[in-house]
């Protein structure tokens, strides 16, 4: 078998697992729970065969004049950057809605690191903006905006797994979680995209074999997705802890930022005059020595 139908296999396999995994997803009716996931697989699943057969008008595989395939590349360019685009727009919110379903159980944390999840995407939308270089114009800018967003974003999903795995038994979330799998599939992805990219910067003549690799490891997230669809999910366990405990604390804390509650007026004392104080000891110093004097008297 080459290399070229090799990849096509799995590129076909790969559009097979996205159509089985999102209906699956919607048959189970999980994009109620996680909205942005399925939309994101609706889009990965509806993208894949326009994107295919944009490439094959593109390559000249139908014919055609040099007129119709330079068209056909335009197209392809357009709709391909554009999905990017979306995707890197849909994975912020789903790692939003993974983080939601984590810290259901702590409703202060939640409220509170949702702020900061907001600030953190913000952050990365100005980072991104700022690094453009503009050396392209019009619709060549595409590339520019669309990779470093999508670094942002995978960063992003790599720190969300990882406070998954730290805080796991604090939150009292199975690794059967429905959460934590789309945490750990989403991550495994973007570890994939960083080692991909750094290798064949380094290795150009590894592309084949690295391309081989990184459709392998996205084919076993995907498996895992539908894996973690399939099989019962587990019933989260109720956290409950300690009075004393620091998660507890901090929950009520945090609950507690932004509510004015009552208002009570603590009193303050009086502002004094510095010479008026110094007068007072003044006189009680005078009044001592005037005493002792008539004792001594």
């Amino acid at each position: 078998m080459s290399s070229q139908l090799a990849m096509t296999t799995m590129s076909a396999a790969e559009f097979l697992l996205s159509a089985v995994l999102g209906f699956v997803f919607w048959k189970k009716g999980l994009h109620r729970r996680f909205p942005a996931m399925g939309l994101y697989l609706m889009l990965r699943v509806a993208s894949a065969p326009v994107l295919s057969l944009l490439l094959l008008e593109q390559t000249g595989q139908f014919g055609g004049s040099a007129q119709f395939q330079r068209s056909g590349a335009q197209a392809y360019f357009f709709t391909y950057w554009l999905v990017y685009i979306a995707s890197a727009v849909l994975l912020y919110f789903i790692c939003m809605e993974v983080f939601r379903s984590a810290l259901s159980a702590l409703p202060g944390l939640l409220k509170f690191g949702a702020v900061i999840f907001r600030w953190a995407v913000l952050v990365s939308v100005i980072v991104t903006v700022s690094s453009i270089s503009f050396a392209h114009r019009g619709f060549l800018i595409m590339p520019d905006v669309a990779i470093p967003l999508m670094r942002s974003v995978s960063l992003l999903e790599l720190c969300l797994l990882a406070f998954l795995c730290l805080s796991m038994n604090a939150l009292r979330l199975s690794m059967r979680d429905l959460a934590f799998g789309i945490s750990l599939g989403f991550g495994v992805m973007s570890s994939n995209d960083f080692v991909f990219a750094s290798l064949t910067a380094r290795y150009a003549s590894l592309t084949a074999p690295l391309q081989f690799g990184y459709e392998t490891i996205i084919l076993l997230s995907l498996g895992t997705w539908i894996a973690y669809c399939m099989l019962p999910e587990p019933v989260r366990k109720p956290v409950v802890m300690p009075v004393n405990s620091t998660i507890y604390r901090w929950n009520e804390i945090a609950s507690a930022l932004g509510h004015t509650g009552t208002q009570v007026a603590v009193p303050q004392p009086a502002n004094t005059f510095f010479l008026t104080d110094v007068e007072n000891v003044v006189e009680k110093v005078l009044n001592r020595n005037l005493k002792r004097r008539e004792s001594e008297s």
